[in-house]
């Protein structure tokens, strides 16, 4: 089922919490399960994650996702942090069961709408990055369709 990875950051997650006057906030959910994650960036002048923090409301896998991908970011350039995918993520917990592989492209497109969210304050483009969705559900259709 799970391995224990992702058991490991379910039952003793990392970054929980919130930053106040955060660099950027992103907040990113899934109608159809009703995971909501948010994640906190305070990214220094060098465009350098010195923290990340989350918030999420969903199952242990939502959880474990979100944990990993913080760590995953933590001291990476902006760049960099926008180079981490669901897939990463889900690499580094050693794998998510296939009906939860959706808690990791919500953990991608937190960091991203955190990224944006911290490039549109401060008036900047990164490359590569896309106006945040709402609904991760819609990536899932697009996915569905694109195959």
């Amino acid at each position: 089922m799970y391995t224990e990875k992702v058991m490991d950051h379910f039952m003793h997650p990392r970054n929980v919490g919130e930053i106040e006057d955060a660099s950027g906030v992103g907040t990113v959910g899934n109608a159809k399960c009703g995971d909501i994650m948010r994640i906190y960036l305070d990214i220094d002048e060098n465009q350098v994650v010195r923290d990340a923090k989350f918030k999420t409301f969903g199952c242990g896998a939502a959880i474990a996702t979100s944990s990993m991908a913080t760590e995953m970011i933590i001291g990476k350039t902006v760049q960099q942090a926008l180079e981490v995918t669901n897939k990463a993520v889900m690499e580094a917990l050693g794998g998510l069961p296939p009906v939860k592989v959706h808690c990791s492209l919500l953990a991608e497109q937190a960091v991203h709408a955190a990224l944006w969210d911290y490039a549109q304050k401060n008036h900047l483009t990164i490359e590569g990055l896309k106006p945040p969705v709402g609904d991760v559900d819609e990536l899932e259709h697009e996915e569905e369709e694109e195959a």
